[in-house]
């Protein structure tokens, strides 16, 4: 993973601080380009492995279908109410289906962990639950740009940093 961010580098997010924010947060935005090149965003849940984010879509949704024509994708996940508070990161890269699609189960080393990780995030279970209509879909990012509000000078809930 590359971090490609110029500007900010004082409220950008080191490794361990990024890791630690993707994988305590619950829900991404994904940013997906269709046939006739109009994006299309939708909200997701995500497990973050420390490489790669692993997403559990329907195989049927529009985000589906466009990874599968254009594998580009951008992804922000982000937290804060209050200006001071803003922290997020926006990754980008392509997206590859793995494993059978949609799934139903069938072993796949490559998705022991990223199962594992989802089941106990959110469902509170050890072993994934299928249901045949969501696949994983993998972006392993080539850009990341993060930023972390907090670390700002003066920075307080509510002001103008």
């Amino acid at each position: 993973m590359t971090v490609t961010q110029r500007r900010g580098r004082r409220i950008m997010m080191t490794a361990d601080e990024l890791d630690a924010f993707l994988t305590g947060q619950r829900t991404c935005r994904v940013a997906t380009a269709g046939r006739d090149g109009r994006p299309h965003v939708s909200a997701l849940w995500f497990v973050w492995d420390g490489r790669a984010l692993w997403l559990y879509s329907l195989t049927r949704s529009r985000r589906w279908a466009d990874v599968r024509h254009d594998p580009r994708m951008a992804v922000v996940v982000d937290d804060g109410l209050e200006y001071g508070e803003l922290r997020g990161a926006e990754l980008s890269g392509a997206a590859a289906p793995v494993g059978e699609a949609p799934r139903r189960g069938v072993p796949c080393t490559e998705l022991e962990a990223p199962e594992r990780l989802f089941a106990a995030k959110y469902f509170a279970l050890e072993a994934m639950p299928h249901d045949g209509r969501h696949g994983w879909l993998r972006l392993t990012p080539l850009s990341v740009a993060s930023w972390d509000f907090r670390k700002l000078p003066g920075a307080r809930p509510g002001g103008m940093g």
